[in-house]
């Protein structure tokens, strides 16, 4: 059985294929169209999804969409009402963009499917199931306590509940405009960043500044009812009119003017006093959520989804402050993942298959061959080797302080760049951070970046109690080990970060070791492969075009090396 998993509605447009249970591809439209948190219909992604699945549209049994128009749409048209002339650009981004985008839906299965006796049966979703029962669905638990959080989908912005062994159990739900995603992409506008796509500009800046001096105030923003249902106070707002500013009058007035939305603005210090302050509200009323999970279900295990799982910082806190033994955040929790989410649903819960799939190894999507990869190093006539040990040759070239791109397998699902399309570095050099913000992602000097280490050794370097696979949780870099991984450790001591798991990665696990044996380091700092207002890559051209305009020193793709200069070229 086949079913099509599909995000086509929201931001982060995306594609899955399911056969028998078994995810076999999931891609983001973004990696082809190279436009960064998409909208578009995900036409590419679902014609290289059948391709890599070696699947036709004639073999698709179900369509799961995570998306169903008609969910709340009066709680919407109501709220529309009340907002008189305003609520015209409420209408617009409610109704009139989804059913635009339903109609290309339509066409492209009408285009798809001209057989009226042979076609999918469509099922539609909603986005908070999608999030939140697709997570738990692709989770190692049998049971869980569940918690979803974004800024809206179908006007729902947050869902908590259990999944007791048997069904799913709603304690409460939440809607807009009391939203937490929406709270914090107010800090992210008032930081001077874009919203819906920066938020993790505003986690990062978060560190430098002091929460005290404006915590109470913002703390009085948002509540979290004795049933876990979110209450804002609308006064220091203006999102819910959906006029383009998000922060009211009072909230200037009260807490300074917002930075400019310009790469060069400086950073005045209540800037980064008011980031501080909303991460640690944030956290602390996401706890607040967690405790009474921890009350109402008997689940040892949490599940997170939603766009607002992605503050890593706050996951981190969750695993520490809370009973549960592991958060399962999985590696598109965003709305990229609701496609998965969305296939999941349809395949545990409207079929009611039994069989569970984990979602453990999110290296879902396009891989090439060394065949390919050279054809295409020849058409290009660049200088280049073949390595007979990529690994130990690699390793040599970061263990003497130069940055690589790293080219490898397939291709990750989610935004974490997990060892298969990354940017290495030696974390040992304390200037390594500043060298690539600067030369090779062009992007704030401030910005942090994430280590990976062995699933075998990281407890060795961080006060981190279980694995992370998927970069998702930050903890302590160890106090001693903290001048020495200088260029992956937070100006506050913390990290995010990735453990490697010898099963699911061996040829990024094999480096790490390699590393290790010439360093006495087994870490590695890692960051996506790309720059700054870029997706990450996908195929080989575009790691070519990216190594050539960066300050890349060489690119190990495939068992391939590439330098710039010709001489080196020769040399691993």
């Amino acid at each position: 059985m086949i079913i099509l998993g599909l995000n086509y509605v929201y931001h982060d447009t995306s594609a899955c294929i399911v056969s028998d249970g078994n995810l076999l591809v999931a891609l983001e439209e973004e990696r082809f169209t190279r436009s960064k948190h998409t909208s578009d219909f995900p036409r590419n992604a679902i014609d290289r999804c059948f391709e890599v699945a070696d699947v036709q549209a004639a073999d698709v049994d179900h369509i799961a969409v995570s998306f169903d128009p008609r969910l709340h749409a009066g709680k919407r048209l109501v709220y529309a009402a009340k907002l008189g002339l305003q609520g015209i650009e409420l209408l617009k981004c409610e109704f009139l963009r989804p059913h635009r985008q339903q109609k290309i839906f339509w066409r492209w299965y009408a285009e798809n499917w001209p057989d009226a006796d042979r076609k999918p049966t469509v099922h539609f979703i909603d986005h908070h199931r999608s999030h939140i029962a697709g997570s738990f669905f692709v989770s190692p638990y049998e049971k869980a306590a569940l918690l979803s959080i974004d800024g809206s989908g179908e006007w729902s912005t947050h869902w908590m509940g259990e999944y007791d062994g048997t069904r799913f159990v709603k304690f409460s739900e939440s809607f807009f405009p009391h939203s937490l995603g929406a709270f914090y992409e107010a800090a992210t506008e008032f930081c001077g960043f874009r919203t819906n796509y920066d938020e993790g500009k505003t986690m990062g800046l978060a560190p430098f500044g002091d929460p005290e001096p404006f915590f109470d105030t913002v703390n009085k923003m948002v509540d979290i009812l004795p049933n876990g249902e979110i209450r804002m106070d609308l006064s220091w707002f203006e999102y819910q009119t959906f006029v383009p500013r998000r922060t009211s009058r009072k909230f200037v007035e009260v807490l300074g003017e917002p930075r400019q939305m310009l790469p060069t603005a400086p950073f005045e210090k209540y800037h980064e006093n008011v980031a501080a302050s909303f991460q640690k509200v944030l956290e602390e009323k996401v706890l607040e959520m967690c405790r009474l999970l921890e009350r109402k279900s008997t689940a040892e295990y949490l599940v997170i989804a939603g766009g607002v799982s992605l503050n890593s910082v706050m996951n981190g806190r969750i695993l520490r402050e809370t009973r549960f033994k592991d958060v399962y955040v999985m590696p598109a929790a965003g709305d990229n993942g609701t496609s998965i989410g969305a296939a999941y649903v349809v395949w545990n819960e409207v079929l009611g298959k039994r069989t569970r799939y984990s979602l453990d190894n999110p290296f879902l999507g396009t891989g090439y061959g060394d065949e390919q990869i050279e054809a295409l190093l020849k058409v290009f006539k660049l200088d280049y080797v073949k390595s007979g040990d990529v690994c130990a040759d690699a390793a040599k070239i970061l263990y003497s302080g130069q940055i690589i791109g790293w080219f490898q397998g397939r291709m990750e699902i989610g935004p974490r760049a997990l060892g298969s399309r990354s940017i290495l570095a030696d974390p040992t050099s304390a200037h390594m951070k500043q060298k690539i913000n600067a030369e090779v992602k062009y992007r704030e000097p401030y910005r942090p970046f994430a280590p990976s280490s062995t699933a075998e050794a990281f407890r060795d370097y961080f006060e981190v109690p279980v694995e992370d696979p998927f970069m998702l949780k930050v903890g302590n870099v160890r106090p001693e080990w903290r001048e020495r991984l200088a260029a992956i450790t937070h100006v506050d001591g913390s990290a995010r970060l990735q453990t490697v798991n010898r099963e699911t990665n061996p040829l990024y696990h094999q480096l790490l070791t390699e590393f290790g044996t010439l360093s006495g380091v087994e870490v590695l700092l890692n960051t996506s492969f790309n720059v700054m207002g870029e997706p990450v890559v996908e195929s080989p051209e575009q790691a070519i075009r990216c190594f050539y305009s960066t300050g890349l020193d060489a690119l190990v793709i495939g068992s391939f090396i590439v330098r710039k200069d010709s001489a080196a070229a020769r040399q691993p």
